[in-house]
């Protein structure tokens, strides 16, 4: 089913892009602080109707519950829950410049993570890449990864996964004026752009193996190395393609997602308690409605149609 059919503009004068997909669509700016805690403030009612946001919605763990965990109870302890992340990733995880709250998709259920586990939604993002994310966890610098993290067999020997709760898929990105790149396999003989770390590296080498790949530390490198004629094509999730081609006018998402990944919430390799604890979590959420509302207020206010169906936790190998 397509649940990516078309990107909402945003204003009358840009016209739609369609790409097909199981996920939306996001856009990575700048890197910006290595480390930043939420303001600490009520989340506010939907002044309009008078209901009730999305926060103040969402679940508390009962004591019993948090005696399930021995991470969620030192969580609880501290007051703040200690997320690898982004604030740099619109519709996913952004820091808005007037508020200095982080918005988006995961974002949301960062927040709603540590209400549940708190009480209220205190977090602070500590920045994290894909070659950086699994040590963050390894040493304790973070509780938990949410950020475009796919869950694979090989890194589930390093890190635990819950979820998985959302999924996506490895997409291409080319300027406007590149006429001969419509599919993977074309990416050969082509000098393709990457996030070292991450899995469109070997995403490209299973699909175009005579390409040559060329990484870089973040996706606004690779952007900018797209831009400056340093390759000729861009891989990486559909999530952050989408979103690069929806606002920068050059950019254009070719073809479909040639890959199909689950997004999971990294966690300290063997803490089981933790992630039983996280996929109740998740299930409460899901069944609430609370994250198909996350999706509407994030990745729905550019993804046409109705919100996709979460995939089903524990669906993944490596979850």
């Amino acid at each position: 089913m397509t649940l990516f059919s078309s990107m909402r503009g945003p204003s009358a004068r840009r016209p739609a892009h369609r790409v097909t997909t199981a996920i939306g669509a996001a856009l990575v700016l700048l890197a910006t602080a290595a480390c930043t805690a939420e303001p600490q403030q009520t989340p506010p009612q939907d002044t309009a109707s008078g209901a009730p946001s999305l926060l103040d919605l969402a679940p508390v763990a009962s004591a019993e519950e948090l005696g399930s965990s021995r991470t969620a109870a030192a969580i609880k302890r501290r007051g703040e829950l200690l997320v690898g992340g982004e604030v740099n990733m619109p519709l996913l995880s952004q820091r808005n410049p007037t508020t200095g709250q982080t918005e988006g998709f995961d974002a949301t259920l960062s927040k709603m993570l540590a209400k549940y586990i708190i009480g209220e939604p205190n977090t602070k993002i500590i920045k994290s890449t894909p070659e950086t994310r699994e040590a963050l966890l390894r040493i304790n610098t973070v509780d938990v990864v949410i950020r475009i993290y796919s869950i694979t067999p090989a890194r589930a020997e390093k890190v635990s996964f819950a979820g998985p709760y959302l999924t996506s898929g490895q997409a291409i990105a080319t300027l406007k004026t590149e006429k001969n790149i419509t599919a993977p396999e074309d990416l050969n003989g082509k000098t393709v752009l990457a996030v070292a770390g991450a899995t469109s590296v070997q995403a490209v080498r299973d699909h175009a193996p005579d390409a040559e790949i060329k990484t870089f530390d973040t996706a606004p490198e690779c952007i900018q190395a797209l831009e400056d004629g340093g390759g000729d094509a861009y891989v990486h999730d559909l999530t952050l393609l989408a979103g690069f081609a929806f606002l920068n006018e050059k950019i254009q998402v070719v073809g479909d997602p040639f890959t199909s990944e689950p997004y999971g919430i990294g966690l300290r390799h063997g803490d089981e308690e933790f992630k039983q604890f996280i996929n109740t979590w998740l299930k409460k959420i899901e069944d609430a409605g609370l994250w198909e509302q996350a999706w509407q207020q994030s990745l729905g206010t550019v993804v046409a149609g109705d919100p996709p169906e979460p995939p089903a936790i524990g669906s993944a190998p490596g979850s």
